[in-house]
Protein backbone atom coordinates (compact mmCIF):
# COMPACT_ATOMS: atom_id res chain seq x y z
CA UNK A 1 0.00 0.00 0.00
CA UNK A 2 1.14 3.53 -1.14
CA UNK A 3 1.70 6.35 1.72
CA UNK A 4 -0.33 9.16 0.19
CA UNK A 5 0.77 12.79 1.36
CA UNK A 6 -1.80 15.86 1.77
CA UNK A 7 0.75 18.54 0.55
CA UNK A 8 3.78 18.27 -1.66
CA UNK A 9 6.27 21.12 -0.83
CA UNK A 10 8.57 20.17 -4.06
CA UNK A 11 5.18 20.90 -6.00
CA UNK A 12 4.01 24.01 -4.09
CA UNK A 13 7.34 26.27 -4.44
CA UNK A 14 7.85 25.26 -8.32
CA UNK A 15 4.74 25.49 -9.17
CA UNK A 16 4.09 29.02 -7.34
CA UNK A 17 7.36 30.58 -8.77
CA UNK A 18 6.72 29.29 -12.24
CA UNK A 19 3.30 30.80 -12.49
CA UNK A 20 4.04 33.82 -10.70
CA UNK A 21 6.06 34.96 -13.35
CA UNK A 22 3.80 33.98 -15.98
CA UNK A 23 1.12 35.59 -13.85
CA UNK A 24 3.75 38.97 -13.83
CA UNK A 25 4.43 38.81 -17.87
CA UNK A 26 0.62 38.20 -18.82
CA UNK A 27 -0.37 41.45 -16.78
CA UNK A 28 2.53 44.01 -17.42
CA UNK A 29 0.40 45.54 -20.42
CA UNK A 30 -1.52 46.76 -17.45
CA UNK A 31 1.38 48.35 -15.54
CA UNK A 32 4.21 47.36 -13.40
CA UNK A 33 2.19 47.97 -10.52
CA UNK A 34 -0.74 45.55 -11.36
CA UNK A 35 2.09 43.14 -12.86
CA UNK A 36 3.49 42.35 -8.89
CA UNK A 37 -0.48 42.35 -7.70
CA UNK A 38 -1.05 39.62 -10.20
CA UNK A 39 2.49 37.82 -9.28
CA UNK A 40 1.88 38.28 -5.86
CA UNK A 41 -1.78 36.59 -5.67
CA UNK A 42 -0.70 34.03 -8.13
CA UNK A 43 2.34 33.02 -5.87
CA UNK A 44 0.42 33.03 -2.37
CA UNK A 45 -2.86 31.06 -4.10
CA UNK A 46 -0.28 28.80 -5.68
CA UNK A 47 1.62 28.06 -3.01
CA UNK A 48 -1.39 27.01 -0.63
CA UNK A 49 -2.82 25.14 -3.49
CA UNK A 50 -0.10 23.64 -5.36
CA UNK A 51 1.54 21.19 -2.80
CA UNK A 52 -2.18 20.04 -2.28
CA UNK A 53 -2.65 18.94 -5.81
CA UNK A 54 0.88 18.03 -6.23
CA UNK A 55 -0.10 15.36 -3.80
CA UNK A 56 -3.08 14.26 -5.51
CA UNK A 57 -0.96 14.15 -8.72
CA UNK A 58 1.34 12.02 -7.22
CA UNK A 59 -1.08 9.60 -5.55
CA UNK A 60 -2.41 9.37 -9.35
CA UNK A 61 1.32 7.87 -10.33
CA UNK A 62 -0.35 4.56 -9.08
CA UNK A 63 -3.95 4.30 -10.68
CA UNK A 64 -4.20 1.39 -12.88
CA UNK A 65 -4.81 1.16 -15.93
CA UNK A 66 -2.04 4.24 -16.20
CA UNK A 67 -4.01 6.17 -19.02
CA UNK A 68 -7.28 6.89 -15.92
CA UNK A 69 -4.33 8.32 -13.72
CA UNK A 70 -3.71 10.45 -16.32
CA UNK A 71 -7.05 11.65 -16.94
CA UNK A 72 -7.41 12.42 -13.25
CA UNK A 73 -4.72 14.14 -13.10
CA UNK A 74 -4.69 15.97 -16.35
CA UNK A 75 -8.16 16.46 -16.60
CA UNK A 76 -10.22 16.71 -13.37
CA UNK A 77 -7.55 18.31 -10.95
CA UNK A 78 -6.71 21.47 -13.05
CA UNK A 79 -10.44 21.92 -13.43
CA UNK A 80 -10.96 22.45 -9.70
CA UNK A 81 -7.72 24.72 -9.69
CA UNK A 82 -8.24 26.61 -12.37
CA UNK A 83 -11.77 27.31 -11.34
CA UNK A 84 -10.46 28.50 -8.08
CA UNK A 85 -7.41 30.38 -9.60
CA UNK A 86 -10.33 32.68 -11.96
CA UNK A 87 -11.98 33.12 -8.81
CA UNK A 88 -9.18 34.35 -6.89
CA UNK A 89 -7.66 36.69 -9.48
CA UNK A 90 -10.98 37.90 -10.32
CA UNK A 91 -12.13 38.76 -6.80
CA UNK A 92 -8.46 40.71 -6.69
CA UNK A 93 -9.32 42.29 -9.97
CA UNK A 94 -6.64 41.04 -12.21
CA UNK A 95 -6.72 43.03 -15.54
CA UNK A 96 -5.55 40.48 -17.86
CA UNK A 97 -7.45 37.98 -16.59
CA UNK A 98 -8.27 35.89 -19.65
CA UNK A 99 -4.91 35.63 -21.11
CA UNK A 100 -3.43 34.94 -17.29
CA UNK A 101 -5.66 31.86 -16.61
CA UNK A 102 -5.50 31.12 -20.72
CA UNK A 103 -1.63 30.73 -20.24
CA UNK A 104 -2.16 28.96 -16.51
CA UNK A 105 -4.42 26.64 -18.33
CA UNK A 106 -1.88 25.70 -20.85
CA UNK A 107 1.22 25.57 -18.58
CA UNK A 108 -1.20 22.81 -16.21
CA UNK A 109 -1.72 20.87 -19.81
CA UNK A 110 2.05 20.24 -20.52
CA UNK A 111 3.19 20.79 -16.47
CA UNK A 112 1.03 18.11 -14.90
CA UNK A 113 1.87 15.52 -17.66
CA UNK A 114 5.49 16.52 -17.23
CA UNK A 115 4.84 15.81 -13.54
CA UNK A 116 2.97 12.43 -13.47
CA UNK A 117 5.55 11.20 -15.93
CA UNK A 118 8.32 12.04 -13.53
CA UNK A 119 6.54 11.46 -10.33
CA UNK A 120 6.10 7.89 -12.01
CA UNK A 121 9.78 7.56 -12.49
CA UNK A 122 10.09 8.39 -8.20
CA UNK A 123 11.26 12.37 -8.66
CA UNK A 124 9.08 15.45 -7.43
CA UNK A 125 7.77 13.02 -5.05
CA UNK A 126 7.28 13.37 -1.14
CA UNK A 127 7.15 10.84 1.64
CA UNK A 128 8.58 6.95 1.17
CA UNK A 129 10.91 7.20 -1.47
CA UNK A 130 10.99 10.81 -1.60
CA UNK A 131 14.79 12.39 -2.76
CA UNK A 132 15.92 15.54 -1.82
CA UNK A 133 14.64 18.67 -4.00
CA UNK A 134 17.97 19.80 -5.26
CA UNK A 135 18.31 15.87 -6.64
CA UNK A 136 15.09 16.09 -8.01
CA UNK A 137 16.39 19.41 -9.67
CA UNK A 138 19.74 17.45 -11.26
CA UNK A 139 17.40 14.66 -12.82
CA UNK A 140 14.62 17.54 -14.54
CA UNK A 141 16.83 18.15 -17.66
CA UNK A 142 16.99 14.20 -18.41
CA UNK A 143 13.87 13.51 -17.55
CA UNK A 144 12.29 16.53 -19.89
CA UNK A 145 14.14 15.02 -22.90
CA UNK A 146 13.03 11.33 -22.09
CA UNK A 147 9.06 13.31 -21.79
CA UNK A 148 9.74 15.23 -25.22
CA UNK A 149 11.02 11.85 -26.96
CA UNK A 150 8.49 9.63 -25.44
CA UNK A 151 5.85 11.98 -26.43
CA UNK A 152 6.97 11.85 -29.70
CA UNK A 153 6.56 8.53 -29.97
CA UNK A 154 3.63 8.76 -28.52
CA UNK A 155 2.48 10.66 -31.09
CA UNK A 156 3.98 8.85 -33.95
CA UNK A 157 2.70 5.50 -32.98
CA UNK A 158 -0.93 7.26 -32.53
CA UNK A 159 -0.61 8.83 -36.11
CA UNK A 160 0.58 5.49 -38.26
Amino acid sequence: MTTVAFWNYKSALLSAGVRSLLFFSANLTAGYEAAVQAMVVEYVFRFATSGFYGALTQACRGIEPARAGTVVAVIALPVVSHSLELAVHWSRGTPALAASIGASIALTIVSTTFNLFAMRRGVLVVGAGQRSLLSDLRELPRLMALFVTTAARTCVKACL
